[in-house]
């Protein structure tokens, strides 16, 4: 069994900063391409970041691409998007998603396990 807990989301004035983490258990997290996603309430989840197993490639989408970071750390079994300069409609519950796979995708349905989210607020 794999869990995913996502922890690191707050309340942040626009062009502030925020380091979401997503730690893993059950499994090593070598064994995953890994990726992040977001929902605003009435929405569909769209894909935000995405990171190759062995972090061998990341993919960002166009609107947080330059401004958010995906990265992982294997010793500590975590993965992490650092978000920078943050604009209101970067509002939305943040979810970490791991697919059992060597490749990320940007499509929702090809990953294999989530966690609960973790809100994201950012004022205006």
């Amino acid at each position: 069994q794999v869990s995913l807990v996502e922890s690191g989301g707050g309340l942040v004035q626009a062009g502030g900063s925020l380091r979401l983490s997503c730690a893993a258990s059950g499994r090593t997290f070598g064994s995953f391409a890994m990726g992040w996603f977001r929902r605003v309430p009435g929405q569909e989840r769209e894909f935000v970041a995405a990171i190759n197993r062995y972090g061998a490639g990341t993919y960002e989408s166009d609107s947080v691409k330059g401004r958010f970071t995906i990265s992982t750390d294997n010793a500590k079994n975590t993965m992490y998007l650092q978000m920078n300069s943050l604009k209101p409609e970067d509002t939305a519950v943040y979810y970490c998603e791991a697919r059992d796979s060597d490749w990320a995708t940007f499509e929702l349905r090809e990953y294999d396990y989530w966690g609960q989210g973790t809100q994201v607020t950012v004022s205006s």
